[in-house]
This record gives structure tokens, sequence and C-alpha cells, in this order.
């Protein structure tokens, strides 16, 4: 089903891969609620926005650090550090900087074709949210 451009991950810039981690985790955020009895879709939306806001995805970040990889560290760091063109009005620029490392990462290991390693790693989150 899903389309994996030829090349080497690692060799996209952390705004690419956060983009593409993007749709990753928004996709994911919506089954959970799917799967988790959110029926309507008023309360899916204002459920997966408070999950997709970029405060969230910076805490999330944080309460991943210790079972981040080096690699994986690095690939979020590389996120976090990109220039972006823009911040959210709704942001702050740290947390939104934070959340774009956090997109990255997500990006990254869909890439590589690690969706295990992804759902391993929100499935932490989303239990501690619970």
């Amino acid at each position: 089903m899903w389309i994996y451009p030829q090349g080497d991950p690692r060799e996209l810039s952390g705004l690419v891969l956060a983009y593409i981690g993007d749709a990753v985790y928004e996709l994911y955020v919506r089954l959970y609620l799917l799967e988790h009895g959110a029926g309507k879709v008023n309360r899916l939306h204002t459920e997966a926005s408070a999950l997709v806001k970029a405060a969230s995805q910076s805490r999330f970040l944080q309460q991943l650090d210790n079972l981040l990889t080096e690699e994986e560290r690095n690939v979020a760091k590389r996120g976090r550090n990109a220039k972006g063109s823009h911040v959210p009005k709704n942001a702050e620029v740290t947390d939104y900087r934070r959340s774009t490392g956090f997109e990255a990462l997500l990006g990254y290991l869909f890439l590589l074709r690690q969706e295990e390693r992804i759902q391993e790693l929100l499935q932490f989150l989303f239990t501690r949210t619970e």
C-alpha cells in the first residue's frame, strides 16, 4: 500500500523527514482514536488536535528520550535544529522545534520501514496519556 521513495532516508533533510512524519503521526492518532471509541467526528477532531499540537509533540519527544537509540536521538535533533520558514502563531518556538524533531523521527522510522518501532514508541506515549 505504501510508496517508499528510493534512496537513503539518512540523506533527507530534517524538514523532509518531519513532513512525512507529520502524516504518519496524524494517521496513527486518527486510527488510535477510532480504536478507543472516540466515534463522533467532533470528538475525534478535538482529541486528535490535542495530541498533534506542537506542545504535545514536544512533550512526547522529551518523554521518549531515554527509550531512543543514539541514531534516533540524532535524527530527532536534526529535525529539531532544522530551520523552517515559520512558526505557527499558536506555538512556542521551542515546542515547535521539538515537535519538528518528533515528526522527523517518525518520518525517518517510517521510511526505514520500521513500523513496529513507531508503534512501540507511540504506544508507550499513549498509554501514559490515558
